[in-house]
């Protein structure tokens, strides 16, 4: 399943997120959220879901999955799938997270923003949001650092 996420993978390797917005940038000339490669991806998360392979954890607001642990393979960053159509657990980013938002039905927002790359610098925090939509967020988390808040 993880050759799912390869695109994914190698679109995020090397990519500094101390600035949100330069890596969404960098994030979107690697792998175009609107393009072919992007079109794939999401069709190949679709099925798995469908399947029950990822996201089978939990009930709507937030149903959620782990794909992989920080492993060498998977290119340092821990993998998770969430299904969202509401707010999620409040909680930190020491290294940063990069999330690769998908819309399935509605018009969603993930906090704020969106489908497509959404980046969050290191140190940052905050109750990840989906308004407006169900969204499927594939969360790569670097060395799969992430600390949940009260």
């Amino acid at each position: 399943m993880l050759e799912t996420f390869r695109p994914l993978i190698d679109a995020v390797a090397g990519v500094d997120l101390s600035d949100p917005a330069a890596a969404r940038s960098e994030l979107c000339s690697r792998l175009d959220p609107t393009g072919a490669a992007a079109a794939a991806v999401n069709e190949s998360l679709g099925r798995l879901l469908e399947a029950g392979e990822i996201a089978n954890r939990g009930e709507l607001p937030v149903q959620w999955g782990r794909v992989t642990k920080a492993t060498d393979e998977s290119g340092g960053f821990s993998i998770d799938v969430v299904l969202m159509n509401g707010p999620g657990p409040r909680h930190r980013h020491p290294a940063g997270e990069v999330n690769y938002c998908v819309a399935m039905d509605g018009e969603p927002t993930f906090d704020g923003e969106p489908p497509g790359w959404v980046v969050m610098r290191p140190e940052s925090e905050h109750v990840p949001t989906v308004a407006g939509g169900t969204m499927l967020i594939v969360y790569l988390l670097p060395g799969g650092a992430m600390e949940f808040l009260d």
